[in-house]
């Protein structure tokens, strides 16, 4: 480290009074300190000091240098590399074929998991470090992390968790010449401990059971032995996948999407008053009373909108799941709003994105956009000792399968 009296005439002799002086500088001490590390690696190497022919033991020698040009954090610096004579010496400190010392991919894809699109990053690289950089070579350092995205997904999960969360959000893809709207469910689970993660992420272009049993038994193949409870928002042929693959899994429809699908056909000058009137049915403190609630409410609106109360009953049994527990429970499962919050960070994300070109580039950008939330999980649910105790009371026996977990 130099002292701070050395610093000052450092900076007088060389003149440095702005930002861009500085980062002049720095280049210049960049060259130089990776250039001693790079006689000290071959001195190593080859075993004798530059120009001590004596000490020399083997038959291998010093070759000139090769030029190279690295980028770096104050912008390209030219390097001297040495090389050997039989060409065996491979540098430690900046490798052979490495052309980037600033860690500028991983920036560059932190920047497009924040939603940057490719023009943004080669406008921004630009300004910042000085390089140039064609759209193919953002796309070529982003897609570095497909093979990533790949493992996650595959990746083992635990063999049991509390409670499921399911939804889907609406993308637009180009396929076969053609933009069309695709589903993209992600699935977020909270673990014994109380800890939330997301399973994975499917992409499709229709709903069906079919789909659902697929996804299902992914989760089973990836070690999933058994689910408490399931809080869905009523996607198509999702209940009777569930039953197939966790038959003994609790299944709670989401009140939320219930109430916004009971109030889409409703007048605005009414809707204020459905909505307090559906309140006193889904804030009820029993499922009696929520029953009794659902009668009134027939009776007061059914004539104008008969579909809000058949709906209601059609569902009930999978709307009522919740008013078997206590409240703890019930604020956590009556609603998919953990992974609601988990889309519309996505949504942040994707909101420059018009149009994908397909799905890898959906899929990149999606995943990439869950590991940057992911990172503010930090936190276990709240009242989680509460919830846990609640639940083993609930689910004493399944839970006692897995005390080792």
């Amino acid at each position: 480290m130099f002292k701070r009296e050395e610093l000052k005439k450092i900076i007088k002799e060389k003149g440095i009074k702005s930002l861009e002086d500085f980062n002049g500088f720095m280049k210049e001490i960049s060259k130089e300190v990776l250039e001693a590390l790079f006689e000290g690696e071959i001195t190593d190497f080859l075993g004798y000091e530059k120009y001590d022919q004596k000490a020399k033991e083997v038959d291998n020698s010093r070759n000139g240098y090769t030029k190279k040009e690295v980028r770096s954090k104050f912008g390209g610096i030219g390097l001297e590399v040495p090389r050997d004579r039989k060409s065996e010496f491979e540098p430690v400190v900046v490798r052979k074929r490495q052309r980037d010392i600033s860690g500028l991919e991983e920036k560059i894809i932190s920047m497009y998991a924040k939603g940057m699109t490719t023009r943004d990053i080669q406008a921004h690289v630009e300004d910042i470090y000085g390089y140039e950089l064609s759209a193919e070579t953002v796309s070529t350092i982003t897609d570095k992390v497909l093979e990533r995205a790949k493992e996650w997904q595959a990746r083992p999960l635990k063999e049991i968790y509390s409670i499921i969360f399911m939804d889907a959000l609406f993308l637009k893809m180009r396929s076969e010449g053609h933009v069309r709207n695709v589903a993209v469910y992600a699935i977020v689970g909270i673990d014994l401990e109380g800890n939330k993660e997301v399973f994975g992420l499917w992409i499709s272009d229709t709903e069906s059971a079919k789909f659902w049993v697929t996804v299902l038994n992914e989760l089973k193949n990836r070690g999933v032995q058994d689910i408490l409870i399931f809080s869905v928002d009523g996607l198509t042929g999702i209940s009777d996948a569930i039953r197939s693959v966790f038959p003994q899994a609790e299944i709670q429809r989401c009140v939320v999407h219930q109430i916004r699908n009971s109030l889409r056909y409703v007048s605005w000058k009414e809707r204020k008053a459905v909505a307090r009137d559906l309140k006193s049915i889904y804030k009820a403190s029993t499922e009696k009373e929520a029953l009794s609630s659902l009668e009134d409410f027939e009776k007061k609106w059914s004539k104008k909108y008969p579909h809000i109360a058949v709906s209601w009953r059609k569902n009930w049994g999978e709307l009522a799941t919740y008013f078997k527990y206590p409240q703890e429970i019930r604020t956590l499962i009556y609603t998919t709003n953990p992974i609601e919050s988990l889309n519309r960070g996505i949504k942040k994300v994707t909101k420059t994105r018009a149009i994908f070109p397909n799905e890898e580039a959906l899929f990149k950008l999606i995943y990439l956009a869950i590991s940057d939330i992911s990172k503010r999980w930090t936190m276990r649910i709240r009242n989680w000792a509460l919830i846990y105790s609640q639940l083993n009371i609930y689910f004493e026996e399944r839970l006692s399968k897995f005390d080792n977990v």
